[in-house]
């Protein structure tokens, strides 16, 4: 007997045996239970998710010999010969193939005649896009007013190229890609089916690789077979499909959180000698740090049957912070668009992930000594203020104002020096110090600079808020302000912030009065300089104010 590849083995006889698309199921068996069938159906979806074979189950059920149901027998005459594809009153109709109005017309002269065995006479009309518009036209009016004897399913890839007329006529079903998780699961029930031994990693890797396609997944099986002897092993997997070993990904990850550019770059190095497919690399990377982020999220969920193993995962994440793991996805999620325009694959590869440690964040930033830059913590000690405040030069024209020099001022006695204790109070004065020494960042750090000291007595810090930034206020800012401040003071902070007038005097409104300050002694200081007095009066030029910039900025 010849083989039966297993997409054909495996195509399911009864909507009990479909794997997902209950949305659709729910619908057709509720349809046929009651006896209320539309004379036309549209399928849609992407390729492999089931729509001719819904189709197919759909024609059984109708002319099923014990009845109209949503369970067909699958053992009478009629569902047999409709399985085996010789059932005379299902008439498939590839529309590829078949895309003239003649074609048409022929298939449509038949319409009116009774079935010759079944209850029904079923068109089936595959990737119904490829007909021409006159061939739609020509199906119209049946469509409209069709014998009570014929129904039409119709399927496709690209439901938009249909005719809205007939769209407007038929009962439309999208079919959704299918999840990995859904098609890992039906491939093991099949290699059990089978009697074939498995690996759960290389499953998983075919249920990636299908795409949301169940017959894609079927054949990568089958493909998958041959190219292994009937070894179902992770290696074979990663072989055929053309995807880095997982160890590679691990390990470059791993160099990754540990801000090491030298052991990065001996990793590419050794990823280079296999030839691999870079854009593919950078797939598995993404694919990693989007596995390390569900992780640290929820931690058992490194318990869950993939290609990577739990502990590693669970190493992973508790080394490299989650703002950086969602930065490298990001990066890496970019870096493929930017791989087509690379002098070569390998160097846009490197420069993707160099970029990774580039932009990580400052404070903890490993990554800085690695390329021979002086490490972040000897330039910003931890627990002192950077409060610096912009400097003026004389000799790009710009005047210091009065309240600049007072914010200046402030900020020098606010701050804290490197390794000194926290301060016992928190007022006015300090609080801007303090923000930063906190390590406050992000909208965290914009909603302190909004808001002013109004007491701190027993650890519970009041804060009054300026009205104008109450809409910044959030549940997850207040948390994060608190950890730092708790951190930062080594006590338990409790916080409580009302909102104040408009008129509150904030750190952020006197940086911005300052730097409105500035510009408009800039601007004074451009417009008196004897060079720009030569210019208007001898060519009658006018300054372009939004180009004027104060010293320092």
């Amino acid at each position: 007997m010849s083989y039966v590849v297993l997409a054909r083995k495996w195509r399911p006889k009864k909507f009990a045996e479909m794997v997902g698309q209950e949305h659709v199921l729910q619908a057709l068996s509720h349809s046929l239970d009651s006896g209320k069938v539309h004379h036309a159906f549209l399928f849609t979806g992407t390729r492999g998710v089931g729509k001719t074979t819904v189709a197919r189950i759909l024609a059984k059920s109708l002319n099923c010999e014990a009845g109209v149901s949503a369970s067909p027998c699958g053992v009478c005459a009629a569902c047999r010969e409709i399985d085996e594809g010789r059932f005379v009153d299902l008439i498939e109709v590839d529309a590829a193939s078949r895309t003239k109005v003649d074609d048409t017309r022929e298939l449509l002269d038949n319409v009116q005649y009774a079935p010759t065995r079944g209850r029904f006479k079923v068109y089936l009309i595959d990737e119904v896009h490829m007909l021409s518009n006159h061939s739609f036209n020509a199906l119209l009016k049946t469509f409209e007013e069709p014998p009570p004897h014929v129904k039409f399913l119709l399927a496709t890839t690209d439901p938009q190229k249909l005719p809205v007329t007939v769209l407007s006529r038929c009962l439309q079903f999208s079919l959704k890609r299918l999840s990995a998780a859904l098609i890992g699961a039906r491939l093991k029930f099949i290699a059990g089916a089978e009697e074939l031994a498995f690996e759960a990693a290389a499953l998983a890797l075919l249920s990636r690789a299908a795409e949301g396609s169940m017959r894609d997944a079927l054949s990568l099986l089958d493909q998958l077979i041959a190219f292994g002897g009937g070894a179902l092993t992770e290696a074979n997997a990663r072989s055929m499909l053309g995807t880095i070993d997982r160890g590679h990904v691990e390990r470059i990850v791993a160099a990754l959180g540990a801000g090491d550019g030298a052991a990065l770059l001996a990793q590419v190095r050794d990823l280079d000698r296999d030839a691999p497919d870079y854009d593919r690399a950078l797939v598995e990377v993404a694919a990693l740090l989007q596995r390390i982020a569900i992780v640290q999220v929820v931690p058992d969920a490194a318990k869950s049957e993939d290609e990577f193993d739990g502990p590693d995962l669970l190493r992973l994440a508790r080394t490299i912070p989650p703002a950086d793991v969602q930065l490298y996805y990001q990066i890496a999620i970019a870096g493929r668009r930017d791989l087509g325009m690379a002098p070569e694959p390998r160097a846009g590869f490197e420069m993707t992930l160099l970029r990774m440690l580039a932009f990580r964040p400052e404070a903890e930033s490993p990554a800085e000594s690695a390329v021979g830059r002086e490490p972040a913590a000897a330039r910003r000690p931890t627990g002192s203020a950077s409060v610096e405040a912009p400097r003026s030069s004389p000799a790009a024209g710009v005047i210091p104002t009065a309240a600049a020099e007072t914010e200046r001022n402030a900020a020098s006695a606010a701050r804290t020096e490197p390794g000194a204790p926290p301060p016992v109070s928190i007022d006015a004065a300090n609080w801007p110090a303090i923000v930063d020494a906190a390590q406050l960042s992000g909208m965290a750090r914009q909603f302190a600079l909004n808001c002013v000291p109004a007491s701190f007595e027993h650890g519970l810090l009041r804060l009054r808020l300026d009205a104008a930034a109450a809409d910044r206020r959030t549940k997850q800012i207040e948390e994060k302000m608190l950890q730092a401040l708790s951190k930062y003071f080594g006590q338990e902070i409790r916080l409580s912030v009302e909102t104040a007038d408009n008129g509150l005097v904030t750190p952020a409104r006197q940086r911005s009065l300052a730097e409105q300050n500035k510009m408009t002694a800039a601007a004074a200081a451009f417009d008196e300089d004897p060079t720009v007095k030569g210019l208007r009066e001898r060519f009658g030029a006018d300054v372009d104010a939004a180009s004027i910039k104060p010293g320092g900025m």
